[in-house]
């Protein structure tokens, strides 16, 4: 079938898990509170830490800015795994056997622990027992899916090696994981949290927390300016946005990735997979109820770095044309991840100097086993005091050789972006058709513009409001997005994703566009 492209385009991208699930109506915090715990995020990792740390007599509280779920949570894949592509024998030449098996051990449990939530609380998320591969497309990569099972099958690990995968798609083997599953992320998200609320857990919806001040305890505010005095605090929220300590901003990159779910005359073969190479594609498959949805996977590139985004979604589609006979494309969605300088995730203490703050993020690509890790640490950093796997993800563990490498690479790409955004070219005219935008000059300043499909224009100050990075416009979610630090704004100005807390200025009247240009980030 010759697919109209054209007219998947025309419609907005959409996530099949938000778009199947109903929303959620939880309060917004409209008084000061006090509480022992207040988690900021009601992603994956924010709910499950919540649901962990519910069990013992605390106060907890958790603040989503967004409606829960509808942060990274909503436009995953859903892949429940042990298997992060090649990283068990990158974590053994980084840092040794010992902690290999502490991140094969973390992992594995977690699966177990997802497991084990949905089946006490009989959560109907349609979870689905599955294999998962990682597969070769090249000879020359066939040593590291051999490195990898024998590194995985010493640590303890169902891993082993395959001749061929069940599609017309090059390949030369790959190395397969047992006992490993996919859910509907939301499905279980929202059944979790709304255990939780039931066990007196506080969740507080559209409350974006802007400000963290130490004072032997905690003082958030929001961006209402309503005040929450808390013990001890866990940032859950995908991007740290507190810089006070940590410096995070220079250890995390964002990467986007994109996913189109298909739906093809071929009845898909079962079990989930990704190359090693790049670009990186991945394939899973939903049942929905009324048919299997294919997702096809891939396309990263860093956050607000590219001129046309939609030929990434091209690009998944050419790919699923070769191995699919494609009927329908009713979903397309793009997602962003945090990326750390050597792999592994940061979860624990903030700093070694905060006992009193946690954090939990950089779970690249994998974030549903990370995120229940993630949950499962802190759990026993408060209770215990000490985790078994502490030591891999700690946020304050040593750099590596590797590591340094990336840290001056990444930094030196914020900083050339942070400059070249002051110098670049900019249009002088506002000339453009509906549903464009570009960068204008006025009075000596860049703004940007939109035009919507209506033909009405949106200006706003295109400097980010986080660190003060230039933005760029992303045509194909139709968003202004940073190429520093990852965070993106709707083109009113609105928040998408951090770690930008303040919204940019914005204005539908080019006669009074110059407030724009007041921007105090």
């Amino acid at each position: 079938m010759n697919f109209n492209r054209y007219s998947l385009f025309k419609n907005p991208p959409k996530s099949y898990w938000i778009d199947s699930v109903e929303f959620t109506k939880y309060p917004s915090l409209e008084e000061n509170i006090k509480v022992d715990i207040a988690i900021i995020g009601g992603g994956l990792a924010g709910i499950q830490i919540a649901y962990q740390l519910s069990h013992a007599n605390l106060n907890i509280a958790v603040f989503e800015a967004n409606l829960i779920g509808h942060g990274t949570t909503g436009y995953t894949t859903g892949k429940i795994t042990s298997q992060h592509n090649i990283i068990y024998s990158k974590i053994k030449d980084l840092f040794g056997m010992e902690l290999a098996q502490q991140y094969a051990n973390a992992n594995e449990s977690a699966i177990r622990e997802i497991k084990k939530i949905i089946d006490e609380n009989n959560i109907d998320c349609d979870y689905t027992q599955e294999s998962a591969f990682v597969f070769a497309q090249k000879e020359e990569n066939l040593e590291k899916i051999q490195e990898e099972i024998d590194t995985a099958s010493s640590l303890g690990i169902s891993a082993s090696y395959v001749k061929d995968i069940p599609f017309d798609i090059p390949n030369v083997g790959a190395v397969k994981f047992d006992n490993q599953a996919h859910f509907h992320p939301l499905k279980y998200l929202t059944s979790l949290a709304r255990i939780i609320n039931e066990k007196g857990v506080q969740i507080f919806e559209k409350t974006r927390i802007v400000d963290i001040e130490e004072n032997n305890t905690y003082i958030l505010t929001t961006s209402q300016g309503k005040t929450i005095n808390a013990e001890k605090v866990i940032i859950a929220s995908h991007y740290p946005f507190y810089n006070k300590h940590g410096m995070y901003y220079s250890r995390i990159y964002t990467s986007r990735s994109y996913i189109i779910g298909i739906k093809a005359q071929e009845k898909y073969p079962g079990g989930m997979y990704i190359n090693v190479e790049d670009p990186p594609r991945s394939l899973r498959c939903v049942n929905t109820g009324i048919g299997e949805l294919i997702l096809v996977v891939g396309e990263n590139h860093k956050t607000g770095q590219g001129e046309d985004m939609n030929k990434h979604y091209n690009a998944l589609i050419n790919f699923a044309e070769d191995v699919f006979t494609i009927e329908d494309i009713p979903y397309r969605w793009s997602t962003q991840d945090c990326m750390t300088l050597d792999g592994v995730p940061y979860i624990g203490y903030y700093t070694s100097n905060t006992p009193n703050l946690f954090v939990a993020t950089g779970f690249q690509k994998w974030g549903m086993t990370n995120s229940t890790v993630a949950s499962l640490i802190i759990r026993d950093l408060i209770l215990n005091g000490e985790s078994p796997w502490q030591d891999v993800f700690n946020p304050s563990r040593k750099t590596t050789l590797e590591s340094t490498k990336k840290f001056i690479t990444v930094n030196t790409d914020v900083a050339k972006h942070l400059i070249r955004g002051k110098i670049k070219p900019i249009e002088k005219e506002i000339d453009l058709s509906n549903e464009e935008a570009q960068i204008i000059e006025i009075d000596g300043n860049k703004v940007g513009a939109y035009k919507d499909e209506n033909g009405k224009l949106h200006f706003v100050n295109t400097t980010c409001t986080h660190m003060g990075c230039e933005l760029n416009w992303n045509n194909a979610e139709k968003s202004w997005d940073c190429p520093c630090h990852g965070s993106r704004f709707s083109y009113k100005g609105e928040i998408l994703n951090g770690p930008a807390v303040k919204p940019l200025n914005f204005s539908e009247d080019v006669n009074t566009v110059e407030k724009l240009l007041k921007e105090d980030f």
